[in-house]
């Protein structure tokens, strides 16, 4: 049963709420705001809804009460009328989980609320984790709250003492070798070495030599023996990243390595005990490269005893605020310049960004705009002209009848319903399609038009 606490000023919609949202929403309705803080203060509220009624004139006061409210782990519901849409657009980009119209469509409030108190317990149950991987060395750069990463603190937890096989995936930039670097951290061989190998970087005519070290004369050029970075890693962690660049000839050597946990150095029969634990990465799809012939299967069923999936930025945008004020810090004074703030015009448009380039793009832009800066703070015309021309945040978070961003987002939510609808409800195609990623496809079907909807998510 979710403990949901609806505080109002609005005798009418108090009496007809409570009776109809049924048996599953345990539902108190309170007028005074100390008693709502209170409830909030002994854990007895899951879901807050706060209405912000111009009618009553309290809007500035509740949005006072949001300000005090909003650090507690308590989601807040902002419900508003037409008056006070824009406020409610507000909160929302300050950390409210959505709002919805007054008066509200039942089963929509319901359907938020329900995801409100889902995304909450989830945040609960894993907080310790995410305390213990961001608190230990090397684990400081992986930021963010959001369920996604959530997950990912999770897993990391539960692999780090296991010496099973490892594949982090994920798109460029968002933190594989980062994830790699806290399961070695956080597990036994935390003392050890770490060696991080991006197998693209290095000719295919000579990735063998690098992987398993060669003895004096082993081919041309050798002047004498040398170890390979499955010795170097002695035994700790061997990080072999963009797995997928491997030749099918080194695959199977690697097999080979894997299966018989042993090895030989190019120009010997000498077999070296194999003492490292391998983590691999990739930012390709394995499956389809399985498929197409260009990926042995048993070797990535041998990597993929344990599977770590780093989420594209777009798809936890709630992590944007945190890990932009993180590198806002972090830039701020390794450039010695006194920026201590983000506008909140300049906030919105990171948080409504599709990041094609995920963390790595973020922390970029975020460094360019702290050089770019003058004053303390960080407005829209220090971020990038691409910035400014996908976000569309308008100054008061509304967006007026037929004006020219309002046309181009109906336009793009056209476009991705008609390919959703030619791929016959495959995303992945549909996304592919348009030429854009899979998380902004989602973020595209998720829009919601003001206009014709009861009920606006921002999750």
């Amino acid at each position: 049963m979710v403990r949901l606490a609806f505080y109002s000023q609005d005798q009418k919609l108090r009496f007809l709420l409570a009776p109809s949202l049924g048996p599953e929403f345990q539902l108190t309705v309170e007028s005074d705001g100390d008693q709502v803080r209170d409830r909030i203060a002994q854990g007895a509220c899951d879901v807050l809804i706060l209405d912000l009624d111009s009618n009553y004139g309290g809007v500035e006061s509740q949005v006072q009460f949001f300000e005090e409210v909003a650090e507690s782990s308590v989601p807040v519901i902002v419900m508003a009328d037409d008056n006070g849409r824009a406020q409610a657009a507000e909160l929302v980009q300050r950390g409210a989980f959505g709002y919805c119209r007054k008066p509200p469509a039942l089963r929509e409030l319901k359907a938020l609320v329900r995801r409100a108190f889902e995304q909450s317990s989830l945040k609960r149950e894993l907080e310790a984790t995410r305390q213990l991987a961001t608190t230990l060395p090397s684990c400081d750069r992986l930021l963010g709250s959001s369920p996604q990463m959530l997950t990912v603190y999770d897993l990391i937890r539960r692999v780090a003492n296991i010496d099973a096989s490892v594949l982090v995936s994920g798109e460029s930039g968002t933190g594989k070798e980062l994830v790699a670097n806290a399961i070695h951290n956080l597990g036994n061989r935390a003392n050890r070495p770490f060696v991080a190998v991006s197998c693209g970087a290095i000719p295919e005519t000579l990735i063998e030599a690098e992987l398993f070290g060669h003895e004096k004369g082993a081919y041309t050029g050798t002047v004498g023996a040398r170890e390979g970075f499955l010795e170097k890693a002695g035994d700790g962690t061997l990080f072999l990243d963009e797995i997928g660049e491997l030749s099918l000839q080194t695959q199977v050597k690697l097999l080979r390595v894997l299966q018989q946990k042993e090895f030989s150095r190019l120009g010997s029969s000498r077999l070296i005990p194999l003492r490292a634990r391998l983590i691999f990465a990739t930012h390709r799809d394995l499956d389809e490269m399985v498929t197409a012939g260009k990926f042995r299967q048993d070797f990535y069923y041998r990597i993929n005893v344990m599977r770590i999936d780093c989420p594209a930025l777009a798809e936890h945008p709630q992590d944007i605020p945190q890990l932009a004020h993180q590198f806002l810090q972090r830039y701020s004074r390794q450039y010695q310049k006194p920026v201590e703030s983000i506008q909140p015009r300049a906030l919105a448009m990171l948080e409504n960004y599709s990041w094609p380039g995920n963390v790595r793009e973020l922390e970029n832009i975020m460094q360019r705009a702290i050089i770019l800066a003058e004053s303390e703070s960080i407005g829209p015309e220090h971020l990038p002209e691409a910035l400014r021309d996908e976000s569309f945040v308008p100054a008061n978070g509304d967006l007026p009848a037929g004006s020219f961003e309002r046309l181009l987002r109906d336009y793009k939510l056209k476009l991705a319903t008609t390919a959703v609808q030619e791929c016959k409800g495959n995303k992945t195609l549909a996304a592919r399609s348009l030429n854009i990623s899979r998380a902004y496809l989602h973020r595209l079907l998720r829009s919601v038009d003001p206009d014709t909807e009861e009920i606006h998510v921002v999750a």
